[in-house]
C-alpha cells in the first residue's frame, strides 16, 4: 500500500471512530488504541481533520493520571451526501450529513417509462432544488459544478413535497463563511444494472433503459460524483451502517420485489453485480406471466395477490420464497421493507414468520428458525442507503 493510500485508510479509520463515538466524542489516546495507530499518527490525522473542519473539540475528560484529556467529535455538518430513490412511479431525494442524519427531503411522482431525458431531467431538477434550498440558500448544483464540492472517495406529475432541516446552512464547513462539502449523489433504482460502471440493464418492465449510462449522464449534468446501485443493495448497505450485524437479507416489496444481501457484514453484489434478483425466482411453473418474461415468478404472484386484496396470500408467497433464500444462504436475519409492506407490516411479518417456522419444524429445528422483522428506516430506507454509497468510503466501507 502506498503512503497516500495508507494515509487515506488511516484517516478513514479515525473518522469512523469519531462517527461511532457520537456527540460525546473520543480522546486521541482512545483513537490510537482502537485504530491500532501510534499517538503521533493520530495527532497528525486529527490536526488535519480539525483544520479541514471535520473534527472539533467536545470538551475534556478526566484521566487516571496527569491532565484531563481533550475529547474530539465528528462535525456532521462538515459534509453532505444526496441519496436518490428512483422508483418506477416516484422519486425521493434526501440530503444527509456525514453521520447519515437527514436534513432535507423532496419527493415527486414520475413515470420511469417516460423516457431517459424526462426522467433524468426530473432527477437533476429535484437534486438541484434540494441542495440549493438546504445548503446554498437557493443556488443549486447544476450549472456551476459546485466549486466548493469535495471529490468523492468512493416526468413529474404532481407538485413536490419538501422538508428542509434547519441545521445545515451555509458556512457549515471549516469555520464561518466557508461552503459545506457535498460528496456527491447516490442513486438507487430497480435492477438489474451494472453497479461498477453505472449502466442500466433491462429494468424489469422498462426494457428501453437497457444499456443507458445513468451514472455518467447524471454526473455530467450535476457536476458532482455519482454512484448508481440497485435499490435493495442501497437499503441493505444503509441498514448495515445503522447497526444490523452479521449476514442478513433485506426483502423489498413495493412496485416490484427484490432482495439486498449482506454477507459477513458486507453487501454481496455478485461477480456481475447482479445478486439479489429475488423476485424473479420461479415458484410456479404454469403460473401467471411476469413482466420479466417468465411465468410464476414470486414477484408476479405477490403483486397479483395484493391487487386482489389478499395480503395474507401475498405474505405466504413471500414467505415461501424467503424460506428458499434462508435455506440456501443460512442467513441470520430477514428484514422486510418497501411501501407495500410498510403500509401493513403486521400481516407480512406474521405470514413470512409462519412459513419459516413451518420449514424449521419439518427440519426438526424450530428453535433455529430465521427471525423476521420490519426493517428500520420506513419509506426512506432506500434513499438513505443511497446516500451511504457516498458516505461509506469516507469511513472506510469498501462496499459503499
Amino acid at each position: 500500500m502506498n503512503l497516500l493510500a495508507l494515509r487515506s485508510h488511516n484517516t478513514a479509520l479515525v473518522l469512523d471512530l469519531l462517527r461511532t463515538a457520537g456527540p460525546q466524542g473520543i480522546s486521541r489516546l482512545e483513537l490510537a488504541e482502537r485504530a491500532g495507530l501510534t499517538p503521533q499518527a493520530v495527532s497528525k490525522i486529527t490536526a488535519r481533520l480539525r483544520e479541514d473542519g471535520f473534527a472539533a473539540e467536545a470538551g475534556r475528560r478526566a484521566s487516571t493520571g496527569g491532565k484531563p484529556r481533550t475529547v474530539l467529535r465528528l462535525v456532521p455538518e462538515a459534509g453532505h451526501a444526496v441519496g436518490v430513490h428512483l422508483d418506477r412511479d416516484e422519486l425521493l431525494v434526501v440530503l444527509t450529513e456525514l453521520d447519515g442524519r437527514v436534513v432535507g427531503e423532496r419527493s415527486v411522482w414520475l413515470d420511469l417509462g417516460a423516457g431517459a431525458e424526462a426522467v433524468v431531467g426530473t432527477v437533476v431538477r429535484e437534486v438541484d432544488a434540494l441542495v440549493g434550498e438546504v445548503l446554498k440558500g437557493g443556488a443549486g448544483v447544476a450549472g456551476d459544478a459546485l466549486a466548493a464540492t469535495a471529490t468523492a472517495t468512493a416526468t413529474a406529475t404532481a407538485s413536490p413535497t419538501v422538508t428542509a432541516g434547519a441545521t445545515a446552512g451555509a458556512g457549515g464547513v471549516g469555520g464561518a463563511g466557508s461552503a459545506p462539502t457535498l460528496l456527491g449523489v447516490g442513486v438507487a433504482l430497480p435492477g438489474p444494472l451494472d453497479h461498477i460502471h453505472g449502466i442500466l440493464h433491462r429494468v424489469t418492465g422498462f426494457p428501453e433503459w437497457d444499456g443507458y449510462p445513468l451514472r455518467d449522464t447524471l454526473a455530467r449534468r450535476l457536476g458532482v460524483p455519482v454512484v448508481v446501485d440497485k435499490d435493495t443493495n442501497a437499503a441493505a448497505l444503509g441498514l448495515a451502517v445503522r447497526g444490523e450485524r452479521g449476514s442478513f437479507a433485506y426483502l423489498h416489496l413495493g412496485t416490484g420485489l427484490g432482495a439486498g444481501l449482506v454477507i459477513g457484514g458486507s453487501v454481496h453484489r455478485g461477480a456481475r453485480t447482479g445478486a439479489g434478483e429475488f423476485g424473479h425466482q420461479v415458484v410456479q411453473l404454469d403460473g401467471p406471466p411476469c413482466s420479466c418474461g417468465n411465468r410464476g415468478c414470486v414477484e408476479a404472484l405477490c403483486l397479483a395477490a395484493i391487487n386482489r386484496g389478499d395480503v395474507p396470500e401475498a405474505a405466504r408467497v413471500l414467505g415461501i420464497a424467503a424460506a428458499n433464500l434462508a435455506g440456501l444462504l443460512d442467513i441470520d436475519l430477514l428484514l422486510l421493507g418497501g411501501r407495500t409492506i410498510t403500509s401493513t407490516p403486521a400481516p407480512f411479518v406474521h405470514g413470512v414468520t409462519t412459513v419459516l417456522l413451518e420449514h424449521a419444524r419439518r427440519e426438526g429445528a424450530q428453535e433455529a428458525a430465521v427471525p423476521v422483522r420490519l426493517a428500520t428506516g420506513g419509506t426512506r430506507v432506500v434513499a438513505e442507503g443511497a446516500a451511504q454509497l457516498l458516505l461509506g468510503p469516507v469511513f472506510g466501507r469498501a462496499d459503499g
